[in-house]
């Protein structure tokens, strides 16, 4: 099972699980898995989401007790208690949902996750500041959590499990919203830590950094064991299939289009941010057309989330005519006028902002879609909410027991499809998606690209923002990135390269002919 492994012994293992099992009302999450890894060995978990990848990692963390099985470390049968227990084992888990407290410092939050360990807070953001200077994902310890963008609190999440002495490092998803130069870094980090003899477990939906980092891989599927590989000899194409079977397709290309009629217009829109560690907005200009996706390609902490407020409604601007829908200035509305103009927003936070995560599927229905008829003089329409709700989930192939089950109960994928899929069947003019696929299986990537394209055609205007440059040339008819604040002059993406898009997120928005 372990492929190219750096140790030569097949019987020295640093973990052993053996028929792990998992059992939650309606669903065996886990169903006698087995797995091994070898000291130095980079190990990729593989599986479409809800195959049972996070539940398996969490009871290897301490977080969740498995039913059934038994674990050995370094030879040993062991019980881990709690997340505590595993960290001073030498386990560190880096989670695909973030589990920060968005009230304390990034120090902060590394002390509560070193306990004991943190020691004097000083020296511990100094270790954080070189730690975070060293792996090339640069912190600012003193800044409060809330105040991060989803790139930077993935950051604090590495860097804490980095400061610890660490025998075993659990990444569930760690590239999702990592630039490419970051992920490079991360890589050689990684790669430098299993040359130390740290093992790595490795949970990603990115298949080519599965087939150039990882050593070997298992596959799950529904909760069981169907196959492992050798990353770099099966390749992406092969991995994928293994994964999600023969039948769903995981791959396409999609026809470039030149769209119609300017729906979306940004004009000078300049805004400073409500954060102080944000980025301040200067002389952004842009059009989204009917019929066409543009993407905005960028670093976390670069402006995103300022734009995202301001197109959104959730700041209001000074000037009505900064943003306008087809010809009406909106800058003055608030979100509820501005989705009754024909306004659809995934915003980049799945739990919390796109989803409230203790409400169920039906009454998330309502979040947004309370303008399809489904409230009326004040009330409710249960049966139109209901029959809403059971169309997304039956449209977009949520993994779901029905309606009623608790946001927080889906995995990342199916209750990013759901969140898609709320916004798209109400028939947008305009639909604004911030990293539309970030932490989806591949399956549920095509599926989503899939819907993007077929509301484009329908004559949707789009714009999507992601940090996920493969999938910005896959969807997208024209591009530009946003660094600083500023906005790059937009080009058609067949007229583009990754390497142009490279610059513009540095900043440098003229081409080398340009600025000679």
């Amino acid at each position: 099972m372990n492929g190219q492994t750096v140790e030569s012994s097949d019987t020295h293992y640093r973990l052993q699980l053996k028929g792990i099992t998992k059992q939650y009302p309606g669903c065996l999450a886990n169903d006698k898995v087995n797995l091994e890894i070898t000291p130095g060995e980079i190990h990729a978990l593989l599986g479409e989401n809800g195959a049972g990848k996070s539940t398996l990692m969490k009871m290897i963390y301490g977080v969740t007790k498995p039913d059934g099985g038994e674990i050995y470390w370094e030879g040993e049968q062991v019980t881990i208690k709690d997340p505590s227990s595993a960290r001073h084992m030498g386990i560190g888990m880096v989670f695909q949902h973030f589990s920060l407290f968005e009230t304390l410092t990034v120090t902060e939050n590394i002390a509560l996750a070193l306990g004991d360990d943190a020691g004097d807070l000083e020296e511990l953001t100094k270790r954080i500041v070189e730690v975070s200077k060293k792996y090339g994902m640069e912190l600012h310890p003193d800044r409060h959590i809330h105040s991060l963008s989803v790139g930077e609190r993935q950051r604090v999440e590495i860097v804490r499990c980095l400061v610890q002495d660490i025998k075993l490092l659990i990444l569930d998803e760690p590239t999702s919203v990592l630039t490419p130069q970051e992920v490079e870094t991360l890589f050689v980090t990684l790669r430098q830590l299993a040359a130390d003899g740290c093992s790595i477990l490795f949970i990603s939906h990115k298949l080519n950094e599965v087939r150039d980092l990882c050593h070997s891989a298992t596959i799950l599927r529904g909760g069981k064991v169907t196959g492992d590989c050798i990353p770099a000899e099966a390749g992406a194409t092969k991995m994928a299939q293994l994964m999600v079977g023969d039948d769903t397709p995981i791959s396409t290309d999609y026809a470039k289009s030149a769209g119609g009629e300017v729906f979306l217009s940004v004009k000078d829109l300049s805004m400073l941010s409500d954060d102080p560690f944000g980025a301040t907005l200067k002389r952004i200009n842009f059009e989204v057309k009917q019929g066409e996706i543009l993407g905005i390609a960028g670093v976390a902490g670069n402006g995103q989330e300022e734009l995202l407020a301001a197109l959104s409604g959730e700041h209001i601007l000074d000037k009505a005519e900064t943003v306008n829908f087809a010809d009406t200035a909106v800058g003055l509305l608030d979100p509820r006028k501005r989705r009754e103009l024909g306004l659809g927003f995934v915003p980049e936070e799945r739990l919390g902002r796109g989803a409230v995560p203790e409400m169920s599927l039906k009454d998330n229905t309502l979040l947004t879609g309370f303008l399809q008829g489904l409230v009326s003089f004040g009330l409710i329409n249960q049966a139109k909410t209901e029959q809403f709700a059971d169309k997304i989930i039956a449209d977009y192939k949520v993994k779901t027991p029905n309606r009623n089950a608790a946001a927080q109960s889906l995995s990342g994928g199916n209750l990013q499809k759901f969140i898609i899929g709320r916004e798209i069947l109400q028939n947008p003019k305009l639909l604004v998606a911030a990293h539309p696929t970030w932490g989806v299986d591949i399956g549920a990537a095509t599926a989503i690209h899939k819907a993007l394209i077929e509301l484009r055609d329908q004559g949707a205007a789009i714009l999507v923002i992601s940090e996920d440059i493969d999938e910005l040339f896959l969807i997208s008819d024209r591009l530009c990135a946003i660094c600083d604040g500023e906005l790059s002059p937009s080009k058609a993406t067949t007229e583009t390269s990754i390497e142009e898009v490279g610059r513009w997120m540095t900043g440098v928005f003229d081409s080398p002919q340009d600025a000679a």
